[in-house]
Order: structure tokens, then C-alpha cells, then sequence
């Protein structure tokens, strides 16, 4: 059990949730990367619709595993499922570079997303348990920035490695597995209010009373608050799962979030997926495209730091709006071909900024807005429901490259999904009112 001993040991969840995040980060850009290579060499009888069938395929397995694996923190503790997940993201994802085609490398890119789709609300809901009351925003987006930090070393690993596409899953797969033993040794199970017991405790939880940064500390509260409330003690919380999200207050949140994480998710993965080869379409060399796709992370994860500090001092819903907007502004942009290499960075930089925390906004709204015991769930939908549009952004790019069209219509597909992600954000009041004790609205 941790105790306030010793401060930097308090600091072990921060940063293996943030390395959970990196290997999510890996997910996203290794396909992109690796594609331009498989379709031109033709390896393993890879063409443009074998791709884009082994991208779809891949969301699915991530898609399923946030909507039906990641509830299940809620019910066993976030870190046995987190140690299973990269467990099994890992061992699959070796398995990826000893494919012998095109059909077996997608079906253990689908078992690989299982893991990784479960991975991120699970580390997500465990950093808001820590997270200080009002901290819900940089709590988030700062662990998100592994996320991205992830998709800048896969991209940079990218430009050293390729054509070896194989290297690349081998190390991503090794990684995960490096990392196996610190989250089973350091990671303690996530706090007692988390995953309540009694109604006692569920109220002390949901109010954010008692919560800290040091594990100890929450424990210790923990402890007294389930002396002080034996009477309490006795009534027993109800069982969260999906049915909670279709009770008032949260029908009209859900399809709100649920629409936006379909858009946003949409624009991660569809430009992740896409971007080389967009820009090879456009005319750009297949080096400049991936440099590209490492300079669009990058404005990830300085959007990332800029979101939380804005959402937290000026509420998320008004920053996650602006930020879906500005994403449809700047990559409406990006369907002119830029000449000078400097603005065409410039601008790619700038679009990654806003696209990407946009979505890590969302779950940061999502964490807030429901309660400790329905976190997981909450945000297993929203993450399950937006690997939909995870499907869907890379299967109608690719569908647009094959037909030859992709630049410059793959980005007005983009900045429409942006514009209608603001559109959905609009139905989601600024303030819900719930008929659990003491927990608070939020904006």
C-alpha cells in the first residue's frame, strides 16, 4: 500500500499511465507509416483496399475493446485491466511483423486493438481518481501528451527504419513488454473511491471530498470515512454499467459526447492513417508526408498542454467548442497546396494543435461530467463510440484514395466532421443536474 513515505513513489500511476498512453500513441501512426511501403512494394499482396481493409479492422478491435473491455475498471480495478491490456497488446502486435498476409496481419491487428482500445479510458479514469478536484482538464490532456509523444517517436522511428515496416511492430511490441513489470510492481490499484462499495463511500467520492495526488493520503480518507459511516455502509450502490447512461440527467449528454468523439476520432485516426499518403496525392514527396505526420503531433502535444490550462480556468465546454472549430478552419486550409515548405509546416503545426486535444477534451468533459462510479463506463462509450468514427475516417479516405480523388476532398471530409463536432457539443447543457448526492455540475 502506498503511504506519503515518499513523494516521488506517489508519482509512479502519473507516469505509467503516460507510458500506457505512449503505446496507444505507437498504435496510431505505425499503420500510417508503414502503409505507402506495403501498398507500393505490394508485400504480403497488400494494394489500396487490402490497407484500408487492415486499418478498418484494426479500429474495430479498438473499438470493442473501449466499448465492452474498459468498463470493466469499473467492476475488477483499473490496474489488473491495464496490465492485461498491454499484456495482450503487446504480444499481438509482435505478431503483426512474422504476418504471412494480408488477411493474418489484420486479424491480429484486431486482437492487438482489443487491448489498446480498453488501454486509454482505463489509464484515463485511473488519472482522474488522482486527480485534485477542479484538475480535471490538465489532469487529462497532460496524460494524453504520452499519447502523442508516442505518435512523434513511431513517426521519427518511421523516417530511420522504413521500408523495414517488420522492425517497427517488433518494437512496439517489445516496449509494451518492457513495460509489463513496472505497471505490476509500482502500479497500486486505483483509489478505494473509485470503485465504491457503499453509498457512504460512493457520495465521499463523487463530491471529491477527501480526494489527493498521494495515494496514502486518499487511502488513509478512505479508511476513516468508512468508520465514521457504518450506517451508511450498509446500503449498497448500485452496479454502474451502460443502462446508468440512459437515465436522467445523461440520455442528452451521451449522444452529444458520443457524436463528437465519432468526429474527433475521426479526424486522429483518418489523418494518422492518411496524411503521407494525402500528401504523396497532393504531389509532395513520401518523405516530406511523413515529416509532416510527425509535425502535426507535435502541435498535439503543445495543443494538448495549452487545452487543460484553458479548460480548467475557462470551462471545457467553451474551449472544447473553439478548438473543433479552429480544427475545421485549418484543415479546410490545408486543402490548397502550399508552395513554401516553411508555411506548409507552419500550418500542418498549428492544425495539430487544435485536432487532437479537441478529442482529449471530450474526455476530459466526460470525466467531469459523471460520477467516480459510472467513470470507466462513461468513458469507455465515449472512447467505444468514437472508434467508430475511427473506422470510419481511414475506410472513407482510403476509399477516396483508391478512387484517385483523396486531395483535396479528404480534407473537406476532415473540416466537416469538424464543423458537425460542434454542432453535437451544442446539445450538451452546461449544466447537469443529477439526483446522486452531492455531485456537482459542471460546465
Amino acid at each position: 500500500m502506498p503511504t506519503l513515505s515518499s513523494a516521488r513513489r506517489s508519482q509512479w500511476p502519473v507516469w505509467l499511465c503516460w507510458l500506457a498512453m505512449v503505446l496507444d500513441g505507437f498504435d496510431l501512426v505505425v499503420l500510417g507509416t508503414v502503409i505507402p511501403t506495403l501498398i507500393k512494394t505490394g508485400e504480403l499482396g497488400f494494394d489500396a483496399v487490402g490497407a484500408t481493409f487492415a486499418a478498418t479492422i484494426s479500429l474495430v478491435g479498438v473499438g470493442l475493446g473501449a466499448l465492452f473491455i474498459a468498463p470493466l475498471s469499473d467492476k475488477f480495478g483499473r490496474r489488473k485491466l491495464l496490465i492485461a491490456c498491454v499484456a495482450g497488446f503487446s504480444l499481438f502486435t509482435i505478431g503483426v511483423a512474422f504476418a504471412p498476409n494480408v488477411a493474418v496481419f489484420s486479424v491480429l491487428r484486431l486482437l492487438a486493438g482489443l487491448g489498446l482500445g480498453a488501454c486509454l479510458p482505463a489509464a484515463l479514469a485511473y488519472m482522474n481518481d488522482y486527480a485534485p478536484a477542479g484538475s480535471a482538464g490538465k489532469s487529462t490532456t497532460r496524460t494524453m501528451t504520452g499519447y502523442h509523444v508516442g505518435a512523434v517517436a513511431t513517426a521519427l522511428l518511421a523516417i530511420l527504419i522504413v521500408p523495414n515496416w517488420r522492425l517497427m511492430f517488433i518494437i512496439g511490441g517489445a516496449a509494451g513488454l518492457v513495460l509489463l513489470p513496472f505497471l505490476w510492481i509500482k502500479l497500486p490499484e486505483s483509489l478505494p473511491e473509485a470503485a465504491p462499495a457503499t453509498a457512504g463511500e460512493a457520495t465521499k467520492a463523487d463530491t471529491g471530498v477527501g480526494r489527493a495526488t498521494e495515494p496514502g493520503r486518499a487511502a488513509e480518507g478512505a479508511s476513516k470515512s468508512a468508520a465514521s459511516n457504518t450506517a451508511a455502509s450498509e446500503t449498497a450502490v448500485p452496479k454502474s454499467g451502460f443502462r446508468d447512461l440512459l437515465q436522467k440527467p445523461y440520455p442528452m449528454v451521451a449522444v452529444g459526447i458520443g457524436i463528437a468523439s465519432f468526429m474527433g476520432l475521426l479526424l486522429v485516426y483518418g489523418l494518422n492513417t492518411w496524411l503521407p499518403q494525402l500528401m504523396a496525392a497532393a504531389g509532395y514527396p513520401v518523405s516530406t508526408g511523413l515529416t509532416l505526420l510527425l509535425v502535426l503531433n507535435l502541435g498535439a502535444v503543445a495543443g494538448l498542454f495549452l487545452a487543460g490550462i484553458l479548460a480548467d480556468k475557462h470551462g471545457t465546454k467553451k474551449i472544447v467548442l473553439l478548438w473543433f472549430g479552429l480544427s475545421a478552419v485549418f484543415l479546410a486550409i490545408l486543402s490548397v497546396k502550399i508552395q513554401n515548405e516553411f508555411l506548409l509546416n507552419a500550418a500542418v503545426f498549428v492544425t495539430g494543435v487544435f485536432v487532437f486535444s479537441s478529442q482529449v477534451l471530450v474526455y476530459a468533459w466526460v470525466s467531469q461530467l459523471f460520477p467516480a462510479r459510472l467513470r470507466g463506463t462513461a468513458l469507455g462509450f465515449a472512447a467505444g463510440v468514437g472508434r467508430i468514427g475511427a473506422i470510419v475516417g481511414p475506410a472513407v479516405t482510403g476509399t477516396l484514395v483508391a478512387a484517385n480523388i483523396a486531395y483535396p476532398a479528404g480534407f473537406y471530409v476532415f473540416a466537416a466532421a469538424g464543423v458537425l463536432a460542434v454542432a453535437a457539443l451544442f446539445m450538451v447543457p452546461h449544466e447537469v443536474k443529477t439526483s446522486e448526492p452531492g455531485v456537482p455540475a459542471h460546465r
